[in-house]
């Protein structure tokens, strides 16, 4: 189901990029969807099980709402996301890291508009106390992704670590569940240039962050976390509450448990 380069690429660095991999047209439909719900929300009406979340740090410049929206959560049920999140080349590129059946637990929207603050180092799975591991996350380039506007950078290899300790952003202003690993080195990590339609493929203990978005415009990008069947989440026993953010939903079964 990989190539062997992106096999490798998995293996030595815990992550992949897949260059065009979705149209412009999908990425026009996937952003004009997402400020849909970030209007219909400030209207108070949020389609379906969306979850919006405001940015911290004010935007001066904002005039609509979704200039002011930091993530739209819960939209891997939803129309143009739920049809992405469960085409076959999708779940065979998940299939072939995981190589049992599947669910896709959470998904998220990123608008990172202009002046946004960037997501400090930090893994994923520490967000992810769940009884099967390793989960498998993709992020795709609805806008290009530069140095400007706040492209991801990545520690290559961190994969292979424990999940590290996480301490709250320390900034004022920090959004929300922004955490960051402060005991491990990074200066060995790169950025991760993105052009419209790129899919980043990666780990869920790879090591990654974002810088704030110095551009005049938008960075936005489309985010699908998915996990082995039959997955227990125990984020009630380690956070003292239930991830409001989690929504569990089969994409593909084949009959191989993990």
């Amino acid at each position: 189901m990989l190539t062997p380069a992106q096999r490798d690429s998995w293996e030595l660095r815990g992550y992949f990029v897949v260059p065009r991999f979705a149209p412009s047209l999908l990425c026009d439909a996937m952003l004009a969807r997402a400020i849909e719900i970030a209007r219909l929300a400030a209207g108070g009406n949020p389609p379906g099980r969306a979850l919006v979340t405001a940015e911290a740090k004010p935007n001066p410049t904002a005039r609509n709402p979704e200039e002011r929206v930091s993530k739209i959560f819960r939209l891997h049920r939803d129309g143009v996301f739920n049809e992405f999140c469960t085409a076959p080349r999708v779940l065979d590129l998940i299939e072939g890291i995981l190589n049992v059946d599947i669910d896709c637990f959470l998904s998220q929207f990123i608008f990172k508009n202009q002046g946004a603050m960037g997501q400090p180092w930090h893994q994923d799975s520490f967000y992810f106390p769940f009884s099967k591991a390793p989960q498998v996350g993709l992020w795709l380039s609805v806008t290009r992704a530069t140095l400007d506007n706040g492209c991801l950078h990545v520690l290559p290899g961190s994969h292979r670590e424990p999940v590290h300790a996480h301490v709250p952003d320390r900034r004022p202003q920090a959004n929300y569940g922004y955490l960051e690993i402060v005991d491990h080195d990074m200066s060995a990590s790169m950025p991760v240039l993105m052009e419209r339609g790129d899919l980043l493929v990666f780990h869920s203990h790879l090591m990654h962050r974002s810088l704030d978005n110095l551009s005049n415009g938008i960075r936005a990008a489309m985010v699908w976390h998915y996990t082995p069947a039959g997955t227990i989440d125990r984020s009630a026993e380690k956070f003292g509450r239930a991830a409001i953010v989690n929504d569990f939903m089969p994409v593909r079964r084949t009959g191989r448990g993990a």
